[in-house]
């Protein structure tokens, strides 16, 4: 169960992640790239913060995480300056990607499909009897 003080730094820390990954990506020359910060974890002892993003297009994803790993010193610093008043210690911040769209868009992709094993019985594999 998180407590209200974790739910409230992860909130404080979405909200101005969001504007630090996406200037980044919009300084750093990649035009049409949307971040998204789908969830934010803190740790029980607040000292680190699991950052789970959405990346479209979705083929970026990897290499943008790659970048974004890299600059996490950078991004924790511009956060730091902007959330200096709110909070004492800046959480330790790892980032991961949230295929949980991805995942949500291939479901959509299969319900709408044309060959519809329920209409088309063919379309399974006929189950040998032993």
């Amino acid at each position: 169960m998180e407590s209200q003080r974790q739910k409230k730094i992860a909130s404080v820390l979405q909200r101005d992640l969001v504007e630090v990954l996406q200037g980044a990506a919009t300084q750093g020359g990649m035009k049409g790239i949307l971040i998204s910060v789908t969830k934010v974890n803190v740790t029980v002892d607040l000292s680190i913060a699991k950052v789970y993003l959405s990346i479209f297009p979705i083929d970026k994803g990897a290499e943008l995480l790659e970048g974004i790993k890299s600059n996490a010193p950078l991004i924790k610093h511009e956060l730091s300056q902007r959330t200096k008043h709110q909070l004492r210690r800046m959480p330790q911040l790892i980032f991961y990607i949230d295929d949980s769209l991805e995942y949500i868009d291939q479901i959509d992709k299969s319900l709408k499909r044309t060959e519809n094993p329920i209409e088309n019985p063919e379309l399974l594999e006929k189950r040998k009897k032993a």
